[in-house]
């Protein structure tokens, strides 16, 4: 049975404009034409489709997708493998993720004793209590925030005011890289994620690469770490997130 392209898009839940780029580029191209020229997909171009969306759904590049699927000793069974795998170390990366106080949220209730004049001139608008209940449902039982809770309960303003300078240092030479052209998965913009990393060891818990690219991914999915970062710069989060992957890579 073959398909229009406006029947493929609907279901699969892309655009049509997305279809006609996969055949620009090769990646998908429709079996079959109707006699007028228009685009016919058959059983085998949908599967194909469902493949290029399960990677796709993993954040990997078109180009990288096209690679994998054109490699002649793989077969279907070693892609779904391949996705699960995948999928697999993604959730154990979620599960793992401890990231009680990190950026706005690291600020939860962890018994920080400053006045509220200190606390608006450390955190300014932010309050860290407003986001005690969640974090504690989410990591409460974590050794990290555990660890995060007896570290910050130690700090003073002069510590908080210190932390909160080291941010904003890293974060107008992050924006300076990014300004610069430099591309995310270079040594320059590595470098920097390395840092980011071991600025979290060093004020809150152990920052593992395993933990760190889970933070990257939470920073895409949660509009809160996105609009935090975007504020910066736009752009950033998906920069930034790139580069932390990169470098776990790297490093690792």
């Amino acid at each position: 049975m073959a398909y229009t392209v406006g029947k493929v898009a609907g279901l699969a839940g892309v655009t049509v404009r997305t279809l006609h780029h996969y055949d620009e580029i090769g990646l998908l191209s429709p079996s079959e034409r109707s006699a007028t020229g228009y685009r016919r997909y058959v059983d085998a171009d949908l599967e194909r489709l469902q493949q290029i969306l399960y990677y796709r759904e993993l954040q990997f590049s078109l180009e990288e997708i096209a690679a994998i699927l054109d490699d002649p000793q793989s077969d279907a069974t070693a892609h779904l493998r391949r996705q699960h795998e995948l999928l697999t170390g993604r959730i154990k990366r979620m599960q793992e993720m401890v990231t009680a106080i990190e950026f706005a949220m690291e600020a939860s209730k962890v018994g920080i004793n400053l006045t509220p004049e200190e606390r608006f001139e450390v955190f300014g608008d932010f309050n860290p209590d407003d986001h005690t209940e969640e974090v504690e449902q989410r990591w409460g039982g974590t050794d990290a925030y555990k660890e995060s809770t007896r570290r910050t309960a130690r700090y003073t303003k002069d510590d908080w005011l210190r932390h909160k300078q080291e941010n904003e240092d890293w974060g107008r030479r992050f924006t300076a890289l990014m300004d610069s052209g430099a591309p995310a998965e270079g040594p320059d913009a590595m470098d920097l994620a390395e840092e980011h990393r071991q600025l979290i060891s060093r004020w809150f818990y152990e920052c593992s690469y395993e933990i760190h690219t889970g933070l990257a991914d939470m920073y895409l999915a949660d509009d809160r770490f996105t609009a935090t970062y975007e504020a910066i710069k736009p752009g950033m989060t998906r920069y930034l997130h790139d580069a932390i992957h990169a470098n776990a890579v790297a490093r690792s």
